[in-house]
Parts: C-alpha cells; sequence; structure tokens
C-alpha cells in the first residue's frame, strides 16, 4: 500500500517503522533535515523535505494515489489542512493526530467537514489505558477486546503465586474462564500449551471477561479493590484527560507540576482535585505531600528520564501502583529491569490503531480486522477479527485445526457470548475470534492455518 506520513516525529517515525517492515511503501515528510535524516539512515522510506499542509508538497509525493495519508506533526491546526487538502485530491483514507481538547471535542465536525476518516490523540489514549492500571493493580498491561467485555492482562508471577511451578494442564483454569495466552520469559516470548509449567518472574499474558479475571486475581491474593488516592507527577495534556477519568471511578488526585501557569490552569478546570506547584523531582517536596502514603503513582512528566527516576524511588519508598510514561522503547526494557512493568507508551498505542487500519484496508474482502494489540515487549500480536464466509474451515472442531506454530485461538464470541474455546468449540460465521500470534503479519483469520501462506487472507 502507498502511505504518506505528515510529520517524522516520535508517532510519526514509529508508524513508519512499522508499516515499513510490513512492506508499504512509505513516503515521510518533514520540515526538519534532522528528522528527515534519521529516517532516511535507519528506515526503507522516501523522504522528502516540505510542510504537510503544502498542496504543492503534497502534490508532489503522490497524494491523489496514496491508501493511507497520515498527518503527525506538531501542530493540531498544520495536521487539519493536511488531512483535508489529502483528502480532496483523492487520497483514500486520512488520518490527523489531534492533541488537543479543544479540538477533540468536534470529532464529528472534524470527520463531516474536513474529509478526516479518523482522528486519533495519543494522550487521551494513553490516560485511558492508565485509568485502566489503576481500576487492576495487579495488572502491568491492561488490553480490551469486543466493546471492553474481553481483557487480556499481563503480570508478572511471583514466588508466593499458587500457578508457579504447575502446567497450565494442572490448574484447570478453563472454570474460572480464563486462559493463559503468552508468557515472556527472559528474551524469549511463546504461546504455551498444556504441558507448559509456569515459573517465578514469567511476564504472563492471560485474557478473558473482566469478571473471570477479577476471580482469578482474588485467588492469587492479587487482588485490590479500592485505590483511592492517586499521586500524579506532570500536569499535561495526559493528566488533563486522565483526571476526569479518575474522578468517574472514584478516586482523588493530587498533581504536582513545576509550571506555576499550567497550576493555576489545572486548579481552575478541576478544583477538586488539589494541584501543587513544585518540582516533581524534589525529593524533599515528595515527601513533604506524603506521597509514599498514596495507593498509586503516575509520572507523566515531559521528560522520560525524569520519569523512570520518580518511578524508581516510589517504589523504593513502598508505593503499592506506579505507572511511568515513556515514548523511548529502550527505556520501556529498563524499566522493567528494575521491576516497573507498567509503562505506557502514547506512540505505541497511537501505533496499535493506525497499523489495525492499515491491515483492514490490506484485506478488504477477507475477515474484518477490529482490534491489534503488540504485548510481550512488541514480540506477540493479539487481533480482533469478525468472522464472514470468506472463512474456511467454518463449523470444523478447533482439535482438527491444524494451526501454524505460535497461534492460539484464544476467545470466540458466539451469539455475544464469551467462550473460552476447547477442542471441541467450532468458529461459524458472525462469530468474533480473538487470536494471539507469535509473530506478526497476521491479515486473516485464514493466515493461521497451517497450509496458508503469509498474507493467505487476502484473495
Amino acid at each position: 500500500m502507498k502511505i504518506v506520513i505528515a510529520g517524522s516525529g516520535k508517532v510519526g517515525f514509529t508508524l513508519a517503522e512499522h508499516l515499513s517492515r510490513e512492506q508499504h511503501d512509505v513516503t515521510i515528510i518533514d520540515t526538519k533535515y534532522d528528522a528527515l535524516k534519521r529516517a532516511s539512515d535507519t528506515l526503507d522510506v522516501m523522504c522528502v523535505k516540505g510542510n504537510g499542509a503544502s498542496s504543492a508538497v503534497l502534490e508532489e509525493v503522490g497524494t491523489a494515489n496514496a491508501d493511507v495519508v497520515i498527518a503527525t506533526t506538531g501542530m493540531d491546526e498544520i495536521n487539519m489542512v493536511c488531512g483535508q487538502v489529502a483528502k480532496r485530491m483523492g487520497a483514500k483514507y486520512v488520518i490527523a493526530r489531534i492533541r488537543s481538547t479543544e479540538y477533540i471535542s468536534d470529532v464529528a465536525f472534524l470527520k463531516r467537514d474536513l474529509g478526516i476518516d479518523m482522528v486519533i490523540n495519543p494522550e487521551h489514549a494513553a490516560a485511558t489505558e492508565i485509568s485502566r492500571l489503576l481500576r487492576l493493580p495487579a495488572a502491568a498491561n491492561i488490553e480490551t477486546f469486543y466493546h471492553g467485555r474481553v481483557e487480556l492482562i499481563g503480570f508478572r508471577l511471583q514466588a508466593d503465586d499458587f500457578v508457579v511451578g504447575k502446567t497450565l494442564a494442572a490448574l484447570k483454569l478453563h472454570d474460572i474462564g480464563i486462559l493463559f495466552c503468552a508468557v515472556e520469559r527472559g528474551k524469549e516470548v511463546f504461546i504455551p500449551n498444556g504441558n507448559s509449567q509456569l515459573l517465578e518472574g514469567d511476564m504472563v499474558y492471560i485474557i478473558g471477561e473482566p469478571l473471570g479475571i477479577s476471580r482469578f486475581f482474588k485467588e492469587l491474593g492479587r487482588y485490590v479493590p479500592k485505590m483511592r488516592n492517586i499521586f500524579i507527577i506532570g500536569g499535561g495534556r495526559i493528566t488533563q484527560y486522565l483526571i476526569p477519568l479518575l474522578g468517574k471511578l472514584g478516586k482523588h488526585t493530587k498533581i504536582v507540576e513545576s509550571d506555576e501557569v499550567r497550576c493555576r490552569q489545572l486548579a481552575e478546570i478541576f478544583p477538586q482535585s488539589l494541584i501543587v506547584h513544585g518540582d516533581g523531582t524534589d525529593q524533599e517536596l515528595l515527601e513533604s505531600e506524603d506521597m509514599q502514603n498514596n495507593d498509586a503513582l503516575v509520572a507523566l512528566t515531559g521528560l522520560d528520564e525524569y520519569n523512570l527516576v520518580i518511578s524508581l524511588y516510589a517504589m523504593q519508598q513502598g508505593v503499592p501502583k506506579v505507572v511511568a510514561k515513556t515514548n523511548r522503547e529502550n527505556y520501556i526494557s529498563i524499566a522493567r529491569s528494575i521491576g516497573l512493568d507498567s509503562v505506557v507508551s502514547p506512540k505505541q498505542t497511537t501505533a496499535n490503531h493506525i497499523l489495525k487500519i492499515v491491515r483492514g484496508m490490506q484485506n478488504s474482502k477477507g475477515s474484518v480486522m477490529t482490534g491489534l494489540y503488540r504485548i510481550a515487549n512488541d514480540q506477540a500480536e493479539a487481533m480482533e477479527f469478525v468472522v464472514n464466509h470468506t472463512t474456511r474451515y467454518l463449523n470444523t472442531p478447533l482439535k482438527d485445526l491444524k494451526l501454524k506454530k505460535g497461534i492460539l485461538i484464544a476467545v470466540i464470541v458466539h451469539n455475544n457470548r464469551i467462550i473460552i474455546p476447547e477442542g471441541s468449540t467450532r468458529i461459524e460465521a458472525g462469530d468474533t475470534v480473538i487470536i494471539v500470534s507469535r509473530d506478526s503479519g497476521i491479515l486473516d483469520i485464514n493466515d493461521i492455518y497451517a497450509d496458508s501462506p503469509a498474507g493467505g487472507g487476502k484473495e
């Protein structure tokens, strides 16, 4: 597919990296030479220097024939103009990153009058993810499927967890309504089977209905029913989206922000929250504000390094739940090495959303992909499909199917009923199916069968 990306910042570069890896024809537009040089030196993409809102530049890169145009510059206004111009030129699908809280309330207008097909807001998506993590503190990360009725939870096993040292077959967790679907052990990631044994320190991923997952964590002794007081460091856009979400969950928030003007703005918008003007990396300030006696700390400053240092200090002080924001992939592995598993990456969340759209467009005649998440340090994927008549082996018991190695059919939704599948379970037209794969590149359910080549769903 021909894809044009305007803006080679954190989000734009990450998208270009993933899309070029999947063999798409990617062109990047940016006004900064350094950003283009980095992309040109490290990625298999075409780079053009110019303004993404300029019709001349968009015409130069062949926008009229583009399958997807993604506007991810640092300015909402440029992204909106870029999207509008690209659509008028003939681009098939236009995505614009819009971050301002003022614009985001007018999504219907943006889509209708500007012709933008999809509006993405990385900060709002990150805030939503953080609110989920604070609802279930034992989780390192939470992804949702089928309108929130199915959750995929990642968490690290501790020595006293009853599942440690046992095989999955011996645990008999089907009655609880959950399934272990991936295991990350050191640098190795694998899809477990009944003979797989779980070990202390494993990062494991389970999937099921929220009620079943809550039951499992209660049996594990990790269920924390009430987290009331949340300490947030950094008062940027993510915080502005996060506070109302936490308010709906009945949580009290205290925010430390170094910019006095921003403090006044937050205090005016959120009078129910306590806003503190100060340096969130100052140990004395954190102690005076009783940081260690909060139920959770969320580090959301503009510097990833600060977020990691603050999080490490909070963990040392015994804060039960710590969440940090970072957009640098190498920092995520560093965070995990010090025991910080709950790391939120706005750019990665955005990339997942857009990759889902692109793969769906590639496979327009096959089963429809309605969800895509990269898990296990990006070494595995969880995908949601809606089955139609093009899917092979319908009404065949799963035990009779031959799947490619590293593939797991994790959940089937049949007639609005969530099913953790067994050998006798069958896939029928109209079902929603959630697949977990060790490798990437699956476009269609037909790609999971052993007799299908990669990308076999396209016909």
